[in-house]
């Protein structure tokens, strides 16, 4: 299977934002850290104000009559399927509560379809009001001053400290909130356990890469459609499971802005990944790996728990979910993923304020319950925890457990994939050596080359972001 460059208007850098978005280098950095909303902003739009007068919001679809005279904001969402059906709900339930505000939601598809529109509505200068970004990727648009600090709004009831703890600092630069939790998730492993216990496997799974590749040979000998059952799906898009796998071999994709992408372990994860995939059979490169698991064509996959209710519901057979396999040990650090929200600047004090009335409802302890039984995401809010929603749900299907137990492995990604720049990349060459069968060393040295220009494109901001 060939792998071709992903779309390059998704390699976002400093130089193209600031190109982008007419902004020169005087206008950020610390200057983007103004006084957030609740009125205490300048309307002028001045370096220090949550305001740009000369950004106006996006066209809203239509507004149902029983919402009309309201302020309206909008939510550009990068969800869809089942999760885009229970945000709908959330929305619905926010917009029926009370009178002033109606919260209208449209789904970009992808995360990084998102990036891509945002980017281009930045440039129109005709931006929603709400927007979220997977892991630390918020901070190429912080640094584009088009994110409003959201700290002004916090109070006793609602602050950085309602949330899991693991999430919270991701949000923050320079002593300033931007991006508060919501859609946060860590990857899993899925597994087919119906066939794992029909040809005596554990039915808790493997739990390293070594045990999947000692289970392969049973999986193997079950007939799907005529063909060997797969015991393992890859994809394209899997660079943020490929940060647990460089973790589980004991490497590291950056040693803070230090790439080591050519360092042995990293080597050693690719080579052991290509043996098991084109040597041994057992693992193969799908066009959609978790509708390949789901249709029963292979016994396992990567998967987000976002992905949980989903895979759920189109499964015709018991899933099984386990930590991210080991490697050298038992257990591997897992990278936090999922996204926040973040207001975005623009001329309307009005609708900045009403998006923190909505980012409120939505951290209300059964809210956050709601999406994560809806969706697999994680019960964000600590207080959700204890709700009869959450405790119940695991009850009834463990796999939602799961994440959670997870919890105390999850950390930040290494820094060249917060850039969609070095995401992509990483994508890319992984699927090389997963499709194509890639020399490995060759891979290596050129992932190596394309995330030391990430680092030096953005060192500024990075070095600004981790001294704060």
């Amino acid at each position: 299977m060939s792998s071709s460059r992903l779309d390059t208007s998704l390699m976002l850098n400093r130089r193209t934002l600031l190109t982008a978005f007419g902004a020169s280098a005087a206008g950020l950095g610390l200057a983007a850290c103004g006084a957030p909303g609740g009125g205490a902003a300048a309307d002028d739009g001045e370096a220090g104000s949550n305001l740009r007068p000369e950004f106006s919001q996006a066209p809203v679809t239509e507004i149902p009559s029983q919402y009309a005279d309201r302020t309206n904001i909008l939510f550009w969402a990068p969800f869809t399927g089942v999760n885009f059906e229970a945000l709908q709900e959330l929305f619905t339930t926010f917009n029926d509560s009370q009178e002033d505000i109606y919260a209208a939601l449209e789904s970009q598809g992808s995360y990084a379809d998102l990036n891509t529109k945002f980017t281009a509505a930045l440039q129109a200068r005709q931006v929603p009001d709400i927007v979220c970004f997977p892991e630390m990727q918020w901070i190429q648009f912080y640094f584009s001053d088009a994110l409003a600090p959201l700290d002004d709004y916090f109070d006793d009831e609602w602050s950085l400290d309602v949330y899991l703890q693991n999430y919270v600092n991701e949000g923050v630069a320079a002593g300033k909130t931007y991006v508060v939790p919501f859609a946060r998730s860590t990857p899993l492993f899925y597994y087919n356990k119906t066939q794992y216990q029909a040809v005596g496997l554990p039915e808790e799974g493997p739990t390293r890469w070594a045990d999947l590749a000692e289970f392969a040979p049973a999986l193997k000998s079950v007939s799907v459609a005529g063909q060997p059952l797969m015991p393992f799906a890859f994809g394209a898009g899997d660079n943020w499971y490929g940060q647990a796998h460089t973790w589980a071999w004991g490497g590291q994709l950056s040693d803070e802005l230090t790439v080591t992408v050519t360092d042995g372990p990293m080597q050693e994860w690719l080579e052991w990944k290509a043996k098991f995939i084109h040597d041994d059979g057992f693992g193969y490169m799908a066009q959609s790996s978790m509708t390949d698991f789901t249709t029963g064509l292979s016994a396992g996959t990567h998967g987000s728990t976002a992905s949980l209710r989903g895979a759920t519901e189109s499964a015709e057979f018991e899933i099984g979910t386990a930590f991210m396999l080991g490697g050298i040990e038992d257990e591997t650090k897992v990278p936090t993923g999922g996204s926040g929200l973040s207001i975005v600047k623009a001329e309307s004090q009005e609708r900045q304020d009403a998006c923190a009335v909505l980012f409120r409802f939505l951290a209300e302890p059964e809210n956050a319950a709601f999406w994560h039984a809806g969706t697999g995401y994680l019960p964000i809010v600590t207080e959700s925890l204890e709700t009869d929603t959450v405790t119940d749900l695991v009850a009834e299907n463990p796999n939602f457990g799961v994440a959670l137990a997870q919890l105390p492995n999850a950390q930040t990604a290494d820094e060249p994939t917060w850039y969609q720049a070095g995401a992509t990349e990483f994508a890319t060459a992984m699927a090389q050596v997963y499709g194509d069968n890639a020399d490995v060393a060759g891979v290596l040295d050129a992932l190596q080359a394309a995330f030391e220009e990430v680092i030096e494109d953005n060192r500024e901001d990075l070095e600004e972001v981790k001294s704060s």
